[in-house]
């Protein structure tokens, strides 16, 4: 007698051919309330950060991932407030997943096209550089976790661009590198380290060995998963299920809750005692109001 227990009050019954999950089910399984990523550290480590909160020990030094989802181009994103560690976490004013023009779901959106911002010029950032950041949001699996969990992985500006040496590049300059080679970057486990000749936090990224049939196989059903291609386009604040806007949206949004529209009626007017008119004023002839003069008001009115 099989100890298996079904989900079916009935049992299963055969089909002709198995049957993937279905878009209703991917549809749903977006709304997971999990979320994952790696954070990455000024102190030279790497966590794993689930819904907010770090789970397990940090990895020092270095990690072993395998990327099974990138966008097309280069993300950029903008905060206009400092960043302050003894403040909460807020959304970014603006950003946009394609480096084109902000997201609708930016709260301050800084122009029409990231191409005419004010906020990409050089010099609007702090040393000379630009306010809104060049940023890349992959997905990737951890080597050896064998759940096939997938997990958001943020590349800062200053480890996208700039050349290589041998096989150790900067992430842009190390996927040409790949296709250059006839590698793909979703069948080869990629070791990514601290530079240790940086003088700030910058990342280094080397092909380690190509996966084997086991990882091939979680890398195939991982991009079938709707968090694959998600945690691709939303920030690390989403990731990390922040909600509160920034100051400056916030207090926009304030302003304009208190402006009352013109189009609003005004408040009634309150009775108030009135001197009585002379006996002089009431008995005064009204002046006579003719037809013309009649139909020329109510035109006035409409």
């Amino acid at each position: 007698m099989s100890n298996e227990v079904s989900i079916f009050k009935q049992g299963t019954i055969a089909t002709s051919q198995p049957r993937e999950l279905s878009s209703l089910a991917k549809t749903l399984s977006a709304s997971d309330v999990t979320t994952r990523r790696i954070q990455t550290n000024t102190n030279g480590t790497f966590k794993r950060i689930v819904n907010g909160e770090q789970i397990g020990n940090a990895v020092r030094g270095e990690i072993n991932l395998i990327i099974v989802g990138a966008l097309p181009k280069v993300s950029r994103i903008f905060y206009k407030d400092k960043y302050d560690p003894n403040k909460e976490a807020t959304l970014p004013n603006c950003w946009s997943n394609l480096g084109d023009k902000p997201e609708e779901a930016a709260g301050d959106p800084q122009a029409q096209n990231c191409a005419e911002c004010p906020q990409n010029i050089k010099g609007s950032g702090a040393n000379g550089g630009r306010a809104c950041r060049f940023q890349r949001r992959v997905s990737v699996l951890v080597e050896g976790d064998a759940s096939g969990d997938v997990y958001q992985f943020n590349i800062p500006a200053k480890s996208l661009f700039g050349k290589g040496t041998a096989n150790v590049h900067p992430f842009e300059s190390y996927v040409k590198f790949l296709l250059a080679n006839g590698e793909s970057p979703d069948n080869v486990v990629t070791n990514v380290s601290f530079d240790a000749n940086a003088d700030t936090m910058e990342l280094l990224f080397t092909p380690l060995r190509n996966i084997s049939d086991e990882e091939y196989a979680l890398v195939k059903a991982a991009q079938q998963r709707p968090e694959t291609e998600m945690y691709t386009k939303i920030t690390v604040a989403q990731t990390d299920k922040v909600s509160k806007q920034p100051e400056s949206v916030e207090a926009k949004a304030e302003v304009e809750s208190v402006v009352v529209r013109s189009d609003e009626p005004e408040d009634e007017p309150v009775d108030t005692p009135k001197k009585r008119a002379s006996k002089k004023a009431e008995d005064a002839p009204t002046k006579q109001t003719n037809l013309a003069d009649v139909v020329s008001a109510w035109s006035d009115d409409e």
